[in-house]
């Protein structure tokens, strides 16, 4: 119907900003896929105690404060340049921190085991940083040499002499992560297009075995702009900005049950897995009560604190029995999860040290599952997790 503004017809993009609230320019590769954006605004709502001659709310006075939270839902999808940031990376910069690590790929030397590769030249990677083979992604545990790194889990085979390894671009923890723009464009062309401006991100989860790997952002923002009301100077633009030039559909999302699970000291492969999710919490608060200004002017992180749930089928094996011993007894293990299993579709997630709570026995099905809930990823400084896209 011409009078309706349909669900499906928005395309969102995401943008690191270089200080908090101010909206960067995107480009059309900025795009993603996402599934929805919800952003809630409201105005603070004072009290007034003055006597005004009777019992008749006589309304609010205009210039209240303004409180903006947001979030977004997206799927892991197909990346077809896999040493070029995805496009979600913004948002995953905003949850952990660091500028993203790009590996741009090399080639295997001789001597290659599983887990310690020769790369044939000077890798440059450094400790947690990731690269690809063969459709898997690992993370650098040692660096060895110059030319040589262990990994935390085994590829599936040595590479010969001459084997590539592949692209990937890794997001490590910092100490102060960088706010966000997510731009909301509507059609048809007279529909409110927005902006949510100074998004930063509070909670950061990554689904595992859904019908897709989801991937949610929440927490505070700054401002919610819009193409109907916007006044020039708002987030330090001087007009609304308009739609890059769109080209095409989004890429496509990867299966959900494509993937492998890493677990255990040493890290074992498990194939039972039923469901999972990690879970970054930065405990943000907003500067929101100065004098002078309407919504916040900077968002200071906390403690930050990693958390994985994990749900899988127990089986009579060694592996298996050392996830529960490692959790009555309150030792650390590893957490690695691969989403997806080829090149330019892959996302590793890389706990190195997690203490698991003893699991849920769960006999209501025909075979008994454990759930180990809440299990505290730890660290030294800013080490308790890698991301990376490969």
């Amino acid at each position: 119907m011409p009078d309706c503004v349909l669900s499906s017809q928005n395309r969102f993009y995401v943008e690191t900003e270089a200080m908090y609230g101010q909206v960067p320019t995107i480009g059309s590769g900025d795009r993603i896929a996402a599934v929805r954006l919800r952003a809630r605004q409201r105005l603070e709502t004072p009290t007034r105690r003055d006597k005004t001659g009777g019992r008749t709310f006589t309304g609010f006075l205009p210039g209240r404060r303004r409180q903006t939270e947001f979030e977004l839902l997206t799927y892991l999808v197909n990346n077809p340049s896999p040493a070029t940031p995805p496009a979600i990376g913004s948002m995953v910069q905003a949850s952990l921190g660091a500028t993203p690590l790009i590996f741009a790929g090399g080639t295997a030397g001789s001597g290659s085991g599983v887990s310690q590769i020769v790369f044939s030249a000077a890798h440059g990677l450094a400790e947690r940083q990731a690269f690809g083979l063969n459709g898997e992604i690992r993370f650098v545990t040692a660096v060895n040499s110059t030319t040589t790194v262990t990994v935390n889990a085994p590829f599936k085979t040595a590479p010969t002499a001459g084997t590539p390894l592949t692209a990937a671009v890794t997001y490590l923890p910092a100490e102060m992560p960088p706010s966000a723009s997510i731009f909301d464009y509507w059609d048809p062309g007279l529909a409110v297009d927005r902006i949510v401006a100074g998004a930063a991100v509070d909670r950061f989860r990554v689904r595992i075995n859904g019908d897709f790997h989801e991937l949610e952002f929440s927490g505070p923002a700054q401002d919610v702009l819009d193409s109907v009301t916007f006044t020039p100077g708002e987030g330090g633009l001087g007009a609304f900005p308009g739609e890059p030039p769109v080209s095409g559909a989004t890429q496509p999302p990867v299966a959900g049950h494509l993937g492998q699970a890493w677990l255990g000291s040493p890290a074992s492969k498990f194939v039972t897995v039923t469901s999972a999710l990690v879970e970054v919490r930065n405990d943000l608060d907003v500067r929101a009560r100065e004098f002078g200004s309407k919504t916040p002017l900077c968002a200071a992180p906390g403690p930050r604190r990693v958390f994985a749930d994990l749900e899988l089928f127990e089986r009579d094996d060694e592996a298996t029995r050392g996830l529960y011993a490692a959790a009555r007894q309150e030792s650390a293990i590893q957490v690695m999860f691969q989403l997806g299993e080829a090149t330019g579709q892959m996302m590793g997630v890389y706990l190195p040290q997690v203490t698991p709570q003893l699991p849920e026995f769960d006999d209501s099905e025909r075979v008994l599952q454990w759930a180990f809930r809440e299990a505290s990823a730890a660290g030294s400084v800013n080490d308790e997790i890698a991301v990376a896209f490969g």
